[in-house]
This record gives structure tokens, C-alpha cells and sequence, in this order.
């Protein structure tokens, strides 16, 4: 744990990412192969079981800090994080136990079926045995809060170099359903074991944003241009007579999704396809937001089934009569792609079709009609383009289209998490509906550092009200909000819902009162409502 506790410190405390793949090179060479393998897990976001509640973690640390409830809760909304508050509450001795990470996770995992009293005394005990730093690991695990700045990239390149092995086969190993419970690091690596997965999915092959204008690429006819969709990138997977889906989250979402699950009993074994989730009906996509009425259910109902749809936009072939065929050029994948699409005939399959023009221009007066499509713009891939793994530069990209923007004044600001726990960074925006400002959106996104200081002093300087957590500010700044698409919301005050809000830039040359009204948000919902 002490060693996992430094990883950790020493990933936060930089920026660079060559310090961030010596720390990981580090511990992967002086960890035991159990450390490994939780570790690789919890970064992976494969993390156990919460077995208590928030409400108990409160409890517990009230009782054993000896603090009155006040002062926690004061605490916590200055912090911003329940498992750094309670490390930071808790008295702390120095330890010279050894205990690995291995062994604390276990001791969680055996809270399952222990009564509230026997998980109280586990819970404290442990605290009183970790530091402050391991407390805030195990209180993060404890949680289910586990999230660190690292990239799944970063530790694919960190256990390639340990391994002495390819990255792509690292990044492959690490996807699937693997369970660290039963997995050893050995099996985990092991190339065999990998084949046996009939779950495991490819490394989804990630674009960049096209930053050069589209005249640096060369001719048109080089590559294949499509619509970037608006749905949810996934696998479809068809291996000895089953059938698995993956989100890019590496998520199996197989149950979500049974109208996709009866397209793969269609597919012949040894298939695995890439393309975007989408609700589709008459041959066309729909808005994203019928979507996210089926995101995060359990259960789905035959109402949903009828009222959103969903279909299988397929894209890329990535397995091909039990071939893996990822290092054939596009324009060959795409062949058997088409030869594949038309032998069957599934109400809920759908083909992505390349865009023809003759050139760059014409393409452009194209993109500008994305969403009318429900797309974000186009995506450009190479046609002699291998798939590759994670995010690479020169073969794809994404040309989306500028994002819809809209100036709101900030009403209400809150704390931030992590590194910015001591910074007002999180932040409530209005628009003007006759003499009143209307909420409409929250962004944390988009300032530079230097920026989110100066909003946190005006914050503390101009507080009309406290929240809990949440400070009323007097109504003076004004922010450019940009946004990728806005629908009808009746949960929202506004009536509106925009779709991945941020700041664009600070309007410091523009008064509140020039900022934009709810009619100019209804103005926008009209032309581009559910696009």
C-alpha cells in the first residue's frame, strides 16, 4: 500500500508524461504480481464492490475523529471530496505495517455479509493502521471514487516496456471482462488466456481533432470520408455461437442493447464489428437524446423498445472469419464490410456510406449540414489506413463541425474536486427571461488556470448566499458557453438541456446585460432542436 500510495502522489503532483510513465515503470518493476494486477484494475476502473454507504463513512468518521457533525459537513464542502476529508479528519500515527494493496482490497471485499457493527469496527481499524496518504487511497477505493489522472495509454506503455512486449498486444490484454478476483498477472499477459476470452474486444482506434486547415491533407480520393455520428461508439462481437457488445468504455452492455444482441445471432462466428449505437428507424438516425432515455437502465421495457429503437451503424470490420484483419488497409476491410452488410438482412443493421465530392470545398459546404443528420461532422481515414491502437495521429481524423454558443451570466459556483478542491471552479449559468435570470447550464471546463483564480477571488468577494456546498454570486460575469446540440428539457428550469456544455471564453468586454435570453435559447431550440 505504501508503494501504491506513492505511485499515486507522484502521478498527481505532475503534469508530464514521460515522470508519469517512470513512476508507472517504477512500481510495476518493485510491486508484487497482486499489486500488479489490482493496480492495472483500479486504473482500469475495474474496482471492488462498495460494500457501505456514505452516510455510515460520515458516521464512523464523526465518531472517531470526535469532531461535532457540523464540523465534518463545514469540512466537506471545503474540500469538496468525502475520502480526502476523511483522511485529512482522522488522527493519523506513523505506520510501519506492511500491508499490500492486495491484502486492503481483499479486507474490503470481505465486508459482503458482515453486519453494520463488524463493517464499523473493520473500517475504523483500518484507519488507524494507514497514514494519511494510504488512508486516502483506501477511503477512494472504499468509495468507488477511484479516478487519477492517468490514461489507459499511459499504462499500456508502461507494462510494454516492464513486459518487454508490443503495446497493442498490452492494450488488447487489457480489455474484456477479466475479473482481478480470479486473474493473475501472469494469466492476465498470457496469449493463450486472450484467445480463450471470447468476449475480448479490439482497442477501439481513436481520431484527433483535424487542427491544420483540410487543405493540408493531400487529394480527396486518398481517403474515405463518413459522417462522425452522434451515438455510442461500440463492438459488436459474434465468437462460437455468442454474442457480445462493448461501448468504448469498456463496457459490456450486452443486455442493454437486445435488438443488437438478435443482430449477432444473424452474424457468421468469428465476426466483430465497429461502428456507433444509434436509435434508427426508416432508415435514418435519430437525436441523440432518444438515446439517453435507454443509457444506464436496467431494465429495458417494450415501451422504450418501441419509442427508441436502436440500430447498429457499422463502420469497420474488425475480425473476419475468425481472423483478426486490423493490419489490412481500409479500403480492403471495407470490402468484406460491404460483402458481409449484404448478405445479411437484419432490420437493425445499417451501413455507414462514404460522402463523395470532388474536393476539399465541396466537402466543406457538406459538413455544414451535419445536423441535419444528427452528425458532429465528418470523419477522414485513410484508405490504405491500418487499425491501429488508442489515439494516433496522420491516418484518421475528426472534422466537426463549430459548436453553437450562447453568453450566460454566472449565478451559482461550487467547489471543484481533487486538485481543484480549494478553487470555485464549477460553475451555474443564466440567461435573461424578461428582468430575471433563468438557469441553464453548468460547465467546469475551458478557463486556463490563471483564469479559474481570478473567478474563485470574485467568487469569495462577491458570495450574496450559501448553498451547503453552492455560493449565490452577485450576477456580473459573463461567459461564452459553447455546445454540440440542445432539446427540450421539462426537468430543467429553463426547458432546455444543452448536450456537453463548456466555456468558451471569458466576455469580459460584454456587460450582463447584454448577455443572451431565454428567447434567443428558444430561438436556437427551433433550428436545431434534436439535431
Amino acid at each position: 500500500m505504501k508503494h501504491f500510495s506513492q505511485l499515486i502522489t507522484e502521478l498527481d503532483q505532475s503534469n508530464k508524461t514521460n515522470d508519469k510513465l517512470a513512476a508507472l515503470e517504477t512500481f510495476f518493476s518493485n510491486a508484487s504480481d497482486e499489486d500488479k494486477v489490482w493496480a492495472i484494475a483500479l486504473f482500469t476502473h475495474r474496482r471492488p464492490k462498495r460494500q457501505v454507504t456514505t452516510r455510515q463513512l460520515r458516521e464512523w468518521c464523526i465518531e472517531l475523529s470526535e469532531i461535532p457533525e457540523w464540523l465534518f459537513e463545514e469540512s466537506y464542502h471545503t474540500v469538496g471530496d468525502l475520502a480526502e476529508t476523511i483522511a485529512l479528519l482522522l488522527p493519523h500515527q506513523k505506520s510501519n505495517e506492511e500491508i499490500s494493496l492486495a491484502d486492503w482490497i481483499n479486507k474490503l471485499i470481505e465486508l459482503k455479509g458482515l453486519s453494520d457493527e463488524e463493517k464499523k469496527w473493520m473500517i475504523q481499524d483500518s484507519w488507524n493502521r494507514l497514514t494519511k496518504e494510504e488512508c486516502f487511497i483506501f477511503n477512494k477505493i472504499l468509495t468507488g471514487g477511484f479516478r487519477i489522472g492517468v490514461s489507459q495509454n499511459l499504462i499500456s506503455k508502461a507494462l510494454a516496456v516492464h513486459l518487454k512486449k508490443e503495446k497493442s498486444f498490452i492494450a488488447h490484454a487489457l480489455m474484456g471482462n477479466w475479473d482481478p478476483i480470479e486473474t493473475s498477472f501472469e494469466k492476465l499477459f498470457d496469449s493463450d488466456s486472450a484467445i480463450e476470452d471470447l468476449s475480448k474486444p479490439y482497442p477501439f482506434f481513436l481520431a484527433h481533432s483535424l487542427e491544420k486547415g483540410i487543405e493540408a491533407l493531400d487529394e480527396p480520393n486518398k481517403w474515405q470520408v463518413e459522417w462522425k455520428w452522434d451515438g455510442i461508439r461500440g463492438q459488436l462481437i459474434r465468437r462460437k455461437g455468442e454474442t457480445f457488445i462493448w461501448s468504448r468504455g469498456e463496457e459490456l452492455v450486452t443486455e442493454k442493447f437486445p435488438e443488437l444482441a438478435n443482430l449477432g445471432n444473424s452474424l457468421p462466428d468469428g465476426t466483430v464489428l465497429d461502428g456507433e449505437i444509434l436509435c434508427f428507424t426508416n432508415g435514418s438516425p435519430l437525436p441523440f437524446n432518444l438515446l439517453q432515455t435507454r443509457i444506464g437502465r436496467k431494465n429495458v421495457s417494450k415501451k422504450i423498445l418501441t419509442e427508441a429503437p436502436v440500430s447498429l451503424l457499422a463502420y469497420d470490420l474488425l475480425e473476419f472469419e475468425g481472423k483478426d484483419i486490423r493490419d489490412q488497409p481500409l479500403a480492403e476491410r471495407r470490402l468484406k464490410l460491404e460483402y458481409l452488410f449484404k448478405s445479411i438482412d437484419h432490420t437493425n443493421f445499417e451501413l455507414s456510406t462514404p460522402i463523395e465530392a470532388n474536393s476539399w470545398t465541396e466537402y466543406s459546404m457538406l459538413r455544414e449540414e451535419s445536423r441535419n443528420y444528427f452528425a458532429e461532422g465528418f470523419m477522414l481515414k485513410r484508405k490504405d489506413s491500418y487499425y491501429e491502437t488508442g489515439r494516433k495521429r496522420g491516418s484518421w481524423w475528426k472534422w466537426k463541425i463549430d459548436p453553437l454558443t450562447i453568453d450566460g451570466v454566472m449565478l451559482y459556483a461550487q467547489k471543484g474536486h481533487g486538485s481543484r478542491a480549494d478553487l470555485y471552479s464549477d460553475y451555474t449559468f443564466a440567461v435573461w427571461d424578461g428582468d430575471l435570470l433563468v438557469p441553464f447550464a453548468k460547465a467546469y471546463s475551458g478557463l486556463t488556470d490563471a483564469e479559474m483564480k481570478e473567478v474563485d477571488s470574485f467568487v469569495k468577494k462577491n458570495t450574496k448566499e450559501r448553498f451547503g456546498p453552492v455560493r449565490t454570486v452577485n450576477p456580473e460575469l459573463v461567459f461564452e458557453i459553447a455546445f454540440e446540440g440542445i432539446q427540450d428539457s421539462p426537468r430543467h428550469k429553463s426547458g432546455i438541456a444543452l448536450r456537453f456544455p463548456r466555456i468558451s471564453r471569458w466576455r469580459k468586454d460584454k456587460p450582463k446585460e447584454e448577455a443572451n435570453s431565454l428567447a434567443d435559447l428558444k430561438d436556437l431550440l427551433k433550428l436545431y432542436g434534436g439535431k
